[in-house]
């Protein structure tokens, strides 16, 4: 529960850094991180699965570039689900946003979870 805690804090402070490098980006607080977080994890965990096989056929095609598409798509549908709390003003937006919030995650991830066990 601890570690699950942890993930969910560290996502919610990607994503107020995403919102301070972006300007097309927004959340209107911590608490807002926080439902953004929680909503961008429940449509990768839920949604996104889905829409990554039924998209399987063009992913192919571009040789995996459409999976940074539907990053953006997902990214999109997090924005439209948590309401006031997290805005992204158009597609291109949530596209960038997606590339760059993985790489934040990462980051903050590894710099949060150095020298401890998983």
């Amino acid at each position: 529960m601890a570690t699950l805690l942890a993930t969910w804090l560290m996502s919610a402070l990607s994503v107020m850094i995403l919102a301070w490098l972006l300007p097309g980006i927004h959340v209107s607080d911590f608490g807002g991180a926080l439902l953004a977080a929680l909503v961008i994890g429940l449509v990768n965990g839920l949604v996104k699965p889905f829409l990554q096989l039924i998209t399987l056929p063009i992913t192919i095609l571009t040789l995996g570039v459409f999976w940074l598409i539907l990053n953006g798509i997902c990214l999109a549908i997090a924005d439209a689900l948590a309401g006031d709390a997290f805005n992204i003003d158009n597609f291109g937006w949530a596209f960038i946003g997606a590339i760059v919030l993985s790489m934040v995650s990462g980051l903050v991830h590894r710099v949060f979870l150095t020298g401890t066990k998983t």
